[in-house]
């Protein structure tokens, strides 16, 4: 029993460090929520205190202590007043929290991204100021110290957006769009996660998160917007094209236009595959088409089993040079 409670402990302890974390505060939002977290965790570990102290002592206290414990003008400060008060002050806190967020619904000039969830991936839509879009997934790209706003919506179930490090969770509900802004205080990498169960792969839907300096999210978005750059994979390409993977996928560039699949113009530049759950490298794309049933059960692509060993290095290197 006791090395259970260690290891739990442990794992517990875990949660609470990395790009995932509830406790890592990296911008004003996500900052005022982790300090309302540490005033209720603190608060309620010292009244926890003060209860166990009051029954020891109307256990085992002074006879005068306890007459005292019994007084109406006790429980009335103490049953009463202590709670409202205590309460009152959280709420209007809670209150304050969600100004912070009000405040960046009026910022000018905000970062436009829409994202869709569905089972179990992220479609990303960015929005550009003269109308068009660019389609990727799985991962947001936005500049540090300018307003995001995330226009979140479904395709499917309920689903919840989660980034720890930035905002708290925003539900995506069916027929309605719902919104969430925040800021980026610096460079760095953190994950989020679908935060409502939506169904098998659930556990499975993750997605990255990349904070970049203004320059460098300007220069990386003008090079999302282009089409994919031919790669010398020529074999990889056929083997795409040939095997029906267009009818779901769009590569820019190519005549693969599919919209039911992610976007795999620049998969290839991605930080993981699968929504967060494999490296993007080239034996994970190996891993992923050959045994994506298995690594994500219940997600929807059909299995390929069709091809032969040179085939399927062929086509995870034509993917895997897609940045």
């Amino acid at each position: 029993m006791k090395y259970a409670f260690c290891v739990t402990a442990l794992l517990i302890i875990a949660g609470c460090d990395g790009g995932q974390s509830a406790f890592t505060g990296l911008g004003p939002v996500s900052s005022r929520i982790v300090l309302l977290t540490w005033i209720m965790f603190i608060g309620a570990a010292l009244i926890t205190l003060l209860i166990c102290a009051l029954m020891l002592i109307a256990i085992a206290g002074p006879a005068g202590w306890r007459h005292n414990l019994t007084r109406e003008k006790t429980i009335v400060w103490g049953g009463i007043v202590f709670p409202v008060v205590t309460l009152t002050a959280l709420l209007v806190y809670g209150f304050l929290v969600l100004k912070a967020g009000g405040e960046l619904v009026r910022a000018e000039n905000p970062v436009r991204i829409s994202v869709v969830g569905e089972q179990w991936w992220w479609r990303v839509i960015y929005r550009h100021d003269d109308g068009r879009t660019t389609e990727s997934a799985n991962e947001l790209r936005i500049p540090t110290g300018r307003p995001v706003e995330v226009e979140l919506s479904t395709a499917d179930v309920v689903h919840s957006f989660w980034i720890p490090a930035y905002a708290g969770k925003v539900d995506m509900i069916p027929g309605r769009i719902n919104t969430l802004h925040f800021v980026a205080d610096k460079p760095g990498v953190v994950s989020g996660q679908c935060a409502e169960y939506c169904g098998g792969a659930h556990a499975l839907m993750s997605f990255y998160t990349m904070a970049m300096t203004p320059s460098d999210y300007d220069a990386w978005l003008a090079k999302e917007q282009a089409n994919a750059i031919p790669t010398f994979e020529k074999e990889g390409e056929r083997v795409f094209l040939s095997s029906g993977c267009g009818g779901c996928h769009t590569i820019r560039g190519t005549r693969a236009s599919g919209k039911i699949g992610p976007d795999l113009t620049h998969v290839g530049s991605r930080q993981s595959l699968g929504a967060g759950i494999l490296p993007n490298t080239k034996e994970g794309f190996v891993k992923w088409i050959s045994r994506h049933k298995t690594i994500k059960p219940e997600n929807l692509m059909p299995p390929f089993d069709i091809f032969s060993e040179s085939e399927l290095q062929s086509l995870s290197v034509y993917l895997n040079s897609l940045e």
